[in-house]
């Protein structure tokens, strides 16, 4: 456990916003360590205060420089903001974060920014099981935003949206061809589209594409909905456009606080948080019942996966 103390005083520490402990009980959270269940019970009353907001897209878009312009336009706004990147490296030794993450990593000495980076670890769609931890310790140290940005896989990343409170979904013009393939995947999760590098050319047809995709399937005169997913243009290099989008981010968070849309999303987030939990947990436990005399039965064919996999998770 901590070293200054047990797992109730460094929630305290955490509430009264020790960045030295929110960093110590990260720590402890993502490499699941004694102790880290008590932790994220002790930072759980704190769920669903603040705006989680997933940034995907494949790579290239200029996600990260897109990130860093947001959290500056957020403390502008007096804003305390949490950056959790997520990373297909090791968390020990933060691999591609310190180096095609630089443009986050610039705001490492404000006190106002907390940033971190979380291994992915073989999870499919872009996140890791301990991610829902790793918000909570976030939400209890005051963040009110916290952006969190996958790896850049593409469609594969829709499981974003059993996280995230709002998906922005980045591309940019030169990706306007690829759109029509998109529409099974992030055109169905994502709440706000980005045409980043808008100073490329092309940059009118991605965004028409985009919204002709977004209106596909719509009735003629069929009502407008509660939210309707905007599409608008960024130059992270230079900032242009990152104001208006960070405008976007805060009227759709007023919307879900507005709207059942909100207490649903959290619900659902809570379910997921629920089933990587439940889901860790059995497998875990099963593993530890495998031992060689049941390898052995395998071996010799007096049994078969499927019937000892049964028999384990039935113990």
């Amino acid at each position: 456990m901590a070293r200054n103390g047990n797992a109730a005083d460094l929630a305290k520490r955490v509430l009264a916003g020790d960045a030295a402990a929110a960093s110590r009980a990260l720590s402890l959270i993502i490499d699941e360590a004694a102790g880290a269940d008590a932790l994220i019970r002790s930072f759980f009353a704190s769920s669903g205060r603040s705006q989680k907001i997933g940034i995907c897209g494949p790579p290239g878009a200029g996600k990260s420089t897109l990130t860093g312009r947001l959290i500056s336009q957020f403390r502008k706004a007096g804003l305390k903001v949490g950056v959790l990147a997520v990373d297909p490296s090791s968390p020990i030794s933060g691999g591609a974060f310190l180096g095609d993450r630089l443009r986050i990593q610039e705001h490492a000495t404000d006190s106002g920014v907390f940033i971190r980076s979380i291994a992915t670890r073989g999870m499919v769609g872009g996140v890791s099981h301990s991610i829902f931890g790793a918000i909570h310790v976030l939400e209890a140290f005051g963040c009110a935003k916290i952006i969190v940005e996958t790896v850049g896989t593409g469609q594969d990343e829709v499981v974003i949206a059993k996280v995230a409170d709002t998906v922005v979904y980045v591309t940019t013009p030169q990706m306007g061809d690829e759109i029509q393939a998109m529409k099974a995947g992030v055109m169905e999760v994502g709440d706000v589209f980005v045409v980043n590098k808008a100073d490329l050319s092309g940059k009118d047809k991605a965004i028409g594409d985009l919204r002709s995709a977004l209106n596909l399937g719509r009735a003629a005169g069929q009502e407008a909905k509660p939210w309707e997913t905007p599409v608008t243009a960024t130059t992270a290099t230079t900032g242009e456009g990152v104001a208006e989008l960070a405008a976007i981010l805060d009227s759709h968070w007023a919307y879900l606080a507005g709207a059942g849309e909100g207490r649903r999303r959290l619900m659902e987030q809570h379910r997921e948080e629920l089933s990587l939990y439940l889901s860790r947990r059995i497998y875990q436990d099963a593993l530890q019942k495998i031992g060689i005399r049941e390898l052995e039965a395998l071996v010799e064919h007096r049994t078969d996966p499927a019937s000892l996999g049964a028999r384990l998770l039935a113990k």
